[in-house]
């Protein structure tokens, strides 16, 4: 079987730091190889990867302002599909664009959808129900208007996670500084706690950090460490008493919350999304629906027990589960 993985190209795959589409993607091109699966990546030159690598950028347009994003996606979209016969199957990590290639090609192609930035972009999957093949990242993300093939949770990488069965003091914010990822709400928890709180992650909305995170960063209290990478993400997230990802959106994942289960620290998340179905409520953590249960969480999470929360995000949220998944979905595709 030979297979194409595309993945998106705003940072390089592994990401650096921020970057959880093109963590995903590298997570699967690692996975499928160690099955013996012949992969290609297709991603950005600097890409780090055991598979052969082809590309069209020589770096994610994210960490390079003179590349133009439109021009970099087009070229490299193009340098797969007019390729794609010598593939037995494409997986497109790189949301709706290639699914315009659909019908010109007989490469069949599954696209992970990552969730959707906006119902606007519904029309295109539409379009191109019925010449690709869908999976959603949880059963939470299902867009009524569309088939899937299968529904396939995101895999993390535990050999770079490290597990604690005491964990720390403090509370964590891993995740986009971003409205809808709810820093704010970590802070107001963390002050109501009587907890100390670090916040890391990509600013993402510069006016929302500037005016409702920066002003309670204390660097006591209240800490921002920045946009951190895989060296630091292990230590913080094993050191935290628990990772507050009090968001206000209907996430379709959450790479950090499976992480921080699998270094053993419990998560307390609003009750949104796929939450339910990464967080087992009062096992591996708590689900709630407000600031005030927030607290009352904090306040209990030492009543959780860390090996469980190892347990569960080691049995279901790995690579390797991941990718006997997608090979699974792949044969399906290819009739055996």
């Amino acid at each position: 079987m030979k297979v194409a993985i595309l993945a998106p190209i705003a940072w390089r795959t592994p990401p650096r730091k921020y970057g959880p589409w093109e963590q995903v993607a590298s997570n699967l091109t690692e996975g499928l190889l160690k099955q013996g699966i012949d992969v290609t990546l297709f991603a950005t030159a600097d890409s780090l990867t055991n598979a052969q690598l082809r590309y069209s950028s020589p770096t994610g347009y994210a960490e390079d302002s003179t590349l133009d994003p439109k021009v970099e996606e087009c070229l490299h979209i193009s340098e797969l599909m007019e390729n794609a016969a010598d593939f037995d199957i494409i997986h497109n990590h790189f949301d709706f664009l290639p699914l315009t290639y659909a019908k010109l090609i007989n490469t069949p192609m599954v696209t992970t959808i990552h969730g959707f930035s906006s119902p606007k972009i519904i029309p295109v999957y539409k379009k191109y129900n019925k010449h690709s093949f869908y999976v959603a990242i949880s059963n939470s993300d299902r867009s009524s208007e569309l088939d899937y093939i299968a529904t396939v949770y995101n895999g993390i990488d535990t050999s770079q996670l490290q597990f604690s069965a005491i964990g720390g003091d403090y509370l964590l914010y891993f995740g986009r500084i971003h409205p809808e990822k709810g820093a704010h709400l970590a802070i107001g928890a963390a002050k109501l706690a009587g907890k100390r709180l670090l916040l890391a992650g990509l600013i993402q909305d510069q006016l929302y950090f500037t005016e409702q995170v920066l002003p309670h960063i204390d660097n006591d209290q209240i800490q921002y460490l920045g946009n951190v990478g895989p060296a630091d993400r292990s230590n913080l997230l094993r050191g935290a008493s628990a990772l507050l990802h009090l968001i206000e959106f209907e996430e379709p994942f959450g790479l950090s919350v499976a992480e921080a289960m699998a270094c053993g620290t419990p998560v307390i998340a609003m009750n949104k999304g796929a939450m339910p179905e990464l967080i087992r409520d009062g096992i591996t953590g708590f689900l709630v629906s407000d600031v005030p249960e927030a607290v009352q969480a904090i306040h209990r999470i030492h009543d959780l027990g860390r090996d469980r929360c190892y347990h569960w995000a080691t049995s279901r949220f790995t690579k390797e589960k991941m990718t006997e998944d997608y090979i699974t979905v792949y044969r399906r595709i290819l009739g055996g």
